[in-house]
């Protein structure tokens, strides 16, 4: 734990935000070509490396995370990824967190939850966009400038020297040159750097994320897939927010190095342990130095609590059709905006299962 407080600064804070977003934001598997050099030269040696920061604070501060877990446990709804949804007039449904992640971890369901997919008539997720690329990459061709430049500017023209050179080593690390994706937007950018190696390697061999798993499975299993908003609506509340917030996350995401390995293997082991809660009260500990901007605040009100509301306003059919397992990332679940408390507010009873 000592290197990860030595480590601590603003840099960290902002690119854990940002990593956060990888999460909560939309699922990339198209955009993993972009890196498939790299990764698959790697592949036979992308171990992930990353360490549990719990483990290290169990061992080094135990006083430290005790205090972290009573301010997670004032949390909303921050503890546990399976929710009862009953629903007045309808069999009742099931709420699932999830982690846009290929790990073997996220991916393998608890038996409670794979008892309640496998009873479900109707599968939910974010998007179903995410099943044929084909189909969403000619939906955001409509929409270019949500993911490029499209006006004669730059990532290169919009920083400084030395965040360009950060940039360009950073890239560099990864197989990736800054002169190939200078035309990129840099969320789409910030959201691909923030995954560590072992992870792309997975994605490159053809591992899905948790999400689209659960999708094709049940298209297999002749289940009904719905979803609750559209790929556009999710790029178009990252393209919302200010572009400088983004620039300076996409830098700071690079300069965070091998750290990022440790941060995604925390963020793993609490959400295996349905932690939800747990997540930021853990980090801010870590890392003292940082405080909440404007920048973040916009963030979370776009990409979380409008989200969350588009969400929930979509669910209302497919709650009173019931029996469906609805499966979203998990960090829309918890606190006063999040699913859980907001499909309460709608009517809904809604309840943790174990």
């Amino acid at each position: 734990m000592k290197r990860a407080i030595a480590a601590a600064d603003r840099t960290a804070i902002l690119a854990l935000k940002l990593i956060a977003a990888v999460n909560v934001l939309f699922f990339l598997a198209f955009l993993i070509v972009l890196a498939l050099a790299s990764a698959k030269a790697r592949a036979a040696a992308a171990q992930c490396t990353g360490k549990d920061m719990l483990a290290e604070l169990a061992a080094d501060n135990p006083a430290l995370l005790s205090r972290i877990e009573a301010e997670a446990s004032k949390t909303l709804n921050g503890k546990g990824l399976l929710w009862k949804v009953e629903t007045e007039g309808a069999q009742p449904s099931y709420l699932f967190g999830t982690m846009h992640m290929t790990d073997p971890r996220v991916t393998e369901l608890t038996p409670d939850a794979k008892q309640v997919f496998e009873r479900a008539g109707t599968v939910v997720i974010e998007t179903t966009e995410i099943l044929d690329q084909g189909a969403m990459m000619a939906t955001l061709a409509k929409n270019p400038d949500l993911m490029m430049f499209t006006d004669g500017t730059t990532l290169v023209s919009l920083l400084p020297p030395a965040d360009q050179k950060a940039l360009e080593a950073g890239l560099a690390e990864r197989g990736i040159a800054l002169s190939a994706v200078s035309k990129m937007k840099p969320w789409i950018l910030s959201s691909m750097v923030a995954l560590p190696v072992c992870e792309l390697s997975r994605k490159a061999a053809g591992a899905p994320v948790l999400d689209v798993k659960l999708a094709q499975d049940a298209k297999a299993e002749g289940k009904k897939l719905e979803g609750l908003e559209t790929v556009v609506d999710q790029f178009k509340a990252m393209a919302s927010l200010p572009m400088d917030f983004h620039l300076k996350a996409l830098v700071e995401t690079v300069k965070l190095g091998d750290r990022i390995n440790d941060v995604v293997e925390t963020m793993i082991v609490l959400y295996t342990k349905g932690d939800t809660g747990t997540f930021w009260p853990l980090f801010r500990a870590v890392l003292p130095e940082a405080d909440d901007d404007a920048g973040y605040a916009a963030f979370e009100q776009a990409m979380i609590v409008e989200r969350n509301k588009t969400m929930v306003k979509n669910a209302q059919p497919i709650l009173a059709a019931g029996n469906a397992f609805i499966a979203v990332g998990a960090l829309h679940l918890p606190g006063p905006d999040g699913l859980i408390e907001l499909l309460r507010k709608s009517g809904h009873s809604v309840t943790a299962v174990n």
